[in-house]
C-alpha cells in the first residue's frame, strides 16, 4: 500500500523555491527528508553552517577509520576483520597476499567484493574471471569460489544478509543509463578454468552460515563443472564503466548514483563527473539530516573534494540523525569550484538499520575526525 504523506507544501520567510540552488545570500541550506532522498523533504536556510559545532559528544559522533591500517592478512575471507555490521549486512576489510588454500561459500547471503587494490584470478562454480582494482564482484549466495592473487589485494566485502542484491530501477532514464547491463561480465569456462580442475589433491570448502563456519572436505576439486545455463551467475563491473547521472543546473542526491540494491541497504558509487555550471546551483554535497539511514563512505581513489584529510582506503561512518555536509575547505567553493570536474571514486553504503562498529574498524579509528568540520583559522 502506497504511503500517504502528511503534506505541508509552502515557502516561509526568506527561502529558495528550488532545492540546492539560488540560496538567499549568505545562507547555508540544510535538507530534512523522509526515506533517504526519496520521500518528502524540507529545505531550511541557516545563517551559519549546520556543522559549525565546537564540541560533539555521544553516539551520533561521526567516525572515520583508516582501513589500510588493518594489518591482518588471513587466507580465508571469513577470518577477515568485521568493520561494520547489523542484521541486514556485514562489511569486512580483507587483505589477501597469497592464493586461497580453500574454497569459500557464503550461505548467509549474497556477497559483494569491491577490489580496492591488486589483481586476482577468481575461480568459482561458473568459471574464471580476472578481477582487478575498481571491480565490483557480485557472488550469488551459495557460490563456491577462491581467489589466486598476482599481487597483494585489499578488498571491501559487503554481505546482503539472508537476502539478495538487485539492480536499481533507473526510471525515466531507462535501463541502459549509468551502466548498460551488457557491461556486466560473467565468468567463463575457459582454458584457465579447465586447467585448475586437474588439481586433484583434495579441497576443503569453508561455508559460512549464521556467522559460523563449517568445513567440508572433498577428495577432488569441487570446481569441476563442465557447463551451465540460466540467468543467475556472478558478475563483474568496474567503477570506470559507470557513467554517472548529472545535471548542470542541480546537485543530484546520492541516491542518483545507486549501483546495487538490497532489502535494507543500498550501494552507491561516486565517479568523476563535471561540476554544475549554473551560477546559482550548489557545487558540493548539501547539508542534510539522513534520519532514516546510516551512511558509510569508502574512499577508493582520487581527490575527495568534500572532505579534508581523507585518503584512499579510509572509511567514514555517519550515524542516522546526524546533520552532516561538506568540510569548511569545500564549503568555500560551494558556488565557484576551483576545477571543472570531480576526481574521485568512492563506494557509499546506506543502511536502513543502525550499524555496529566491529573490532576491525575500532582498532584503526581516527578519533579526531569529528573536529574536521571546525573552521580553520
Amino acid at each position: 500500500m502506497a504511503k500517504k504523506w502528511i503534506p505541508a507544501s509552502r515557502v516561509e520567510g526568506d527561502a529558495s523555491r528550488q532545492a540546492h540552488a539560488d540560496f538567499p545570500e549568505g545562507t547555508y541550506e540544510r535538507e530534512i527528508s523522509k526515506e533517504g532522498f526519496f520521500g518528502p523533504a524540507a529545505f531550511l536556510h541557516h545563517k551559519n553552517p549546520p556543522t559549525g559545532w565546537t564540541d560533539f559528544e555521544g553516539p551520533l559522533r561521526p567516525r572515520a577509520f583508516n582501513l589500510i591500517g588493518v594489518n591482518d592478512s588471513p587466507n580465508s575471507p571469513w577470518d577477515a576483520p568485521v568493520v561494520l555490521h547489523n542484521n541486514a549486512t556485514e562489511m569486512r576489510f580483507w587483505k589477501l597476499d597469497a592464493p586461497m588454500e580453500m574454497l569459500a561459500r557464503n550461505a548467509d547471503g549474497d556477497q559483494l567484493l569491491f577490489i580496492h587494490k591488486g589483481e586476482s584470478e577468481l575461480y568459482c562454480d561458473y568459471g574464471h574471471l580476472t578481477v582487478r582494482a575498481g571491480d565490483y564482484v557480485y557472488l550469488p549466495r551459495g557460490t563456491m569460489w577462491r581467489l589466486d592473487p598476482s599481487e597483494p589485494n585489499a578488498i571491501l566485502m559487503i554481505q546482503a544478509t539472508n537476502t539478495h542484491y538487485t539492480l536499481p530501477d533507473k526510471g525515466l532514464v531507462g535501463p541502459h543509463a549509468i551502466f548498460d547491463p551488457a557491461m556486466l561480465d560473467a565468468p567463463e569456462m575457459d582454458e584457465a578454468f579447465k586447467a585448475q580442475q586437474s588439481d586433484t589433491k583434495g579441497w576443503t570448502v569453508q561455508v559460512k552460515k549464521r556467522n559460523a563456519v563449517s568445513t567440508i572436505t572433498f577428495p577432488f576439486n569441487p570446481l569441476d563443472a563442465v557447463g551451465w545455463h540460466g540467468e543467475l551467475a556472478p558478475v563483474r563491473l568496474n567503477v570506470k564503466d559507470i557513467r554517472p547521472l548529472m545535471s548542470h543546473r542541480y546537485h543530484l542526491p546520492p541516491s542518483a548514483h545507486t549501483t546495487f540494491l538490497s532489502d535494507r541497504f543500498v550501494v552507491c558509487t561516486f565517479a568523476p563527473r563535471p561540476f554544475e555550471t549554473d551560477p546559482g546551483a550548489l557545487k558540493v554535497p548539501f547539508f542534510h539530516n539522513n534520519d532514516d539511514y546510516d551512511e558509510v563512505l569508502f574512499y577508493h581513489a582520487g581527490d575527495f573534494f568534500s572532505r579534508d584529510n581523507i585518503d584512499a582506503g579510509m572509511m567514514t561512518f555517519h550515524p542516522s540523525g546526524f546533520t552532516h555536509g561538506p568540510h569548511p575547505k569545500a564549503l568555500k567553493n560551494m558556488f565557484k569550484p576551483t576545477k571543472d570536474a570531480t576526481d574521485e571514486y568512492a563506494v557509499m553504503v546506506d543502511t536502513r538499520d543502525p550499524l555496529e562498529v566491529g573490532e576491525g574498524a575500532a582498532s584503526v579509528e581516527n578519533h579526531e575526525y569529528v573536529d574536521s568540520w571546525k573552521a580553520k583559522d
